[in-house]
């Protein structure tokens, strides 16, 4: 069964063509980072239209690049929340007009199970039941996947996501936008971070990440006139406290529950420090996805559509946006 899926939820344009939910034909993603750098942040109806320009030639990529034709595609899957609402709306309502046209079953897909399906387009595939971090620029979740279309959220962050953290932070030390990769490129050679808080919340399996912001902007605010060594301890030290965080809560959780494996999700999942340290230190076997398939992209939609599809699960020309669209509750 071939699936050709749509991505729009952001600020990336993405399509592509998955056979039987794991085997990728052709992915094809078009960033707009450089345009919204000169922001310092994604700016939603910049993102839209920008979607508006690229969706037709990134369609007609994938195409060419898996040398298939319409009559060759089983399904038509798109994202259809959580998201920006105008970003979603250009790939919901391309692919519906696909699907109609091409007289094609359309499956609409949750972007966050789209993230965990990204570890079925592996070599090896999960073992169910497994524990799921998403890590991204909008959350950080806590997911129990006991079987395809079973999840329960167990726990979330109370404020910052962690790669909303990640920008913030990296805007306070003077680091470019996007803040993630800006930050762990500083933190390369540093072998003596500085040091700064966590926030535990024991007892429970949520994330907070607000706190450890604050008190890197009051080191900033301390230290006076900081050169480019203590701008690298800082990177690190603010690096290193949402990692730790990350890490030892989610082996924690997945030893309490039992499950056979923990997966990684999300943007944020490209991390190097933060693939590093699950594998080092997890007692159970980690799969995280190729790190350009932790970032938004249609294959990881294609992947979860099959099993939706398999399932009976389809939609209809109804199919609408839900840029809110709950997770595992």
């Amino acid at each position: 069964m071939r699936i050709l899926a749509i991505e729009t939820s952001c600020d990336e344009t993405s399509a592509a063509i998955v056979k039987d939910g794991k085997s990728i034909v052709s992915n094809v993603i078009a960033s707009q980072v450089e345009i919204h750098a000169r922001y310092g942040g994604i700016v939603p109806e910049v993102a839209s239209r920008q979607h508006m320009l690229t969706i037709v030639p990134v369609v007609e990529s994938v195409f060419k690049e898996s040398s298939l034709s319409f009559a060759e595609i089983d399904a038509i899957a798109v994202t259809k929340g959580p998201g920006l609402a105008g970003s979603l709306l250009v790939g919901v309502n391309f692919a519906k007009a696909l699907a109609i046209a091409n007289k094609l079953p359309l499956v609409g897909v949750n972007h966050l199970e789209g993230h965990i399906y990204a570890n079925w387009l592996q070599k090896d595939q999960p073992e169910l039941p497994c524990l799921c971090l998403i890590v991204s620029g909008g959350h950080s979740d806590l997911i129990l996947m006991e079987q395809h279309g079973s999840f329960r959220k167990l726990g979330c962050t109370r404020d910052d996501a962690a790669g909303e953290a990640f920008d913030k932070g990296a805007r306070i030390l003077g680091l470019p936008y996007p803040g993630g990769p800006a930050i762990q490129a500083a933190t390369k050679g540093v072998s003596t971070p500085l040091s700064l808080p966590r926030a535990w919340l024991k007892n429970t399996d949520d994330f907070s990440f607000s706190g450890v912001k604050t008190a890197l902007l009051h080191m900033v605010e301390e230290k006076i006139s900081p050169d480019e060594t203590w701008i690298k301890q800082a990177a690190a030290a603010f690096q290193n406290a949402i990692v730790d965080v990350l890490v030892a809560k989610t082996i924690q959780a997945a030893t309490r529950l039992g499950v056979k494996q923990i997966l990684l999700a999300g943007g944020v999942a490209s991390n190097n420090d933060l693939r590093d340290r699950f594998i080092a230190d997890s007692p159970l076997p980690v799969m995280i996805p190729a790190p350009i398939l932790c970032t938004d992209n249609a294959a990881m939609v294609a992947s979860c559509a099959y099993y939706r599809l398999i399932s009976g699960n389809a939609d209809d020309s109804k199919l609408d946006v839900i840029p809110g669209l709950a997770f595992g509750v």
